[in-house]
């Protein structure tokens, strides 16, 4: 069901889940969370799995370690969080198909292109979307925009999460 969800408890929920792999990639995490509440409605598990595909991605941009800085910020009508890597960045070629289903540039059983593509069809769900800034060889920003308020999700076609089995 859909509720109110506090998008900097999401981002240091999901940030603790990988605190293990960035120190392992010698990734320093900079988090610039607002002090105030980032709040939007939607399902909280479907907003962890943007952040997860996020992150990762951040991570296996810089392998040789860098640095993933995370802001949030809210506005009257929308909240921003932008996650900043200092990677490879993005191939100019490849920008135009990074959220094409299946398309990815990491070696093989490294990724299967799906993590941008499932996470901008959340965003877009949820009456928001992913845009990204990159330079290749300095790295790349992708920032998640969502509405504030239910009324700016009128009319928004809601998917609804799987419902448990009935028992045989």
């Amino acid at each position: 069901e859909r509720t109110v969800v506090d998008l900097n408890v999401v981002v240091h929920d999901v940030l603790s889940l990988l605190e293990h792999q960035f120190e392992k990639g010698r990734v320093k995490i900079r988090r610039e969370l607002s002090a105030d509440p980032v709040s939007v409605v939607g399902f909280e598990f479907k907003l962890q799995q943007v952040f997860l595909n996020l992150f990762l991605n951040a991570r296996d941009a810089m392998p040789d370690g860098g640095i993933l800085a995370i802001r949030t910020s809210a506005g009257d009508k929308a909240v921003r969080v932008e996650i900043a890597d200092t990677g490879m960045g993005i191939a100019p070629e490849n920008l135009a198909r990074i959220y094409d289903p299946f398309f990815t540039t990491k070696a093989p059983k490294k990724g299967t292109g799906l993590g941008l593509t499932i996470s901008r069809k959340i965003a877009r769900i949820l009456g928001g979307d992913i845009t990204v800034t990159s330079v290749e060889g300095t790295g790349s920003v992708f920032a998640f925009l969502l509405p504030t308020d239910e009324a700016a999700l009128a009319g928004v076609e809601w998917i609804e999460p799987p419902s448990d089995p009935a028992p045989a």
